[in-house]
């Protein structure tokens, strides 16, 4: 039998299927399994949310944040921005984000580059209580791009749904240059 990592979509999705038709263990033992875990830092999408929806989740890598430490280039001078630049890569996809101070909070704009498909972008912001944000929705139009705007500052989870994938990337946080994550 082939390691589940070998194996290709169409012979895990029987698999998948048939995981899904099993009973539920007693709600006793999950919630004592799940006690036992350490409490996620952001949230995830569910594996059965996102096999009924039939799409497939993809977790986005990090590969450019303007605001991270860069290596001092000889001789070379660069004034700071408010505006910060991401850009994360999944499933032959990449995401260009933007994120800039605005007169009613914070503007975050991007495009996806690869496929041409619609969509769209959610933002939820992480953590509980009555005073968190609401959770954002917008449009991805044909070329990949999207606008959210008047976005309160925070750490956010943004959840991408193109076509059959639902890429979510890393937990995100909004405010200007030099604050604290919140």
């Amino acid at each position: 039998m082939k390691p589940l990592t070998d194996l290709t979509d169409d012979e895990l999705a029987p698999m998948a299927r048939r995981a899904l038709a099993l009973p539920d263990a007693p709600a006793a033992w999950v919630q004592r399994a799940t006690a036992l875990m350490p409490a996620a830092t952001s949230p995830a999408p569910r594996v059965a949310d996102v096999l009924a929806a039939g799409l497939r989740a993809v977790l986005a890598t990090l590969r450019f944040d303007s605001w991270a430490a860069a290596p001092a280039a000889l001789a070379v001078r660069s004034g700071s921005s408010a505006t910060r630049h991401l850009l994360f890569s999944a499933a032959g996809r990449d995401v260009d984000l933007r994120i800039s101070p605005a007169a009613d909070g914070f503007l975050l704009t991007g495009q996806v580059l690869g496929p041409d498909e619609a969509g769209e972008v959610a933002l939820a912001y992480a953590g509980d209580g009555p005073d968190l944000p609401p959770d954002r929705t917008a449009p991805v139009d044909a070329l990949g791009e999207f606008r959210l705007g008047g976005l309160a500052g925070g750490t956010c989870t943004v959840t991408f749904h193109l076509g059959g994938d639902q890429i979510t990337l890393p937990p995100i946080a909004l405010g200007a240059a030099g604050d604290p994550p919140q």
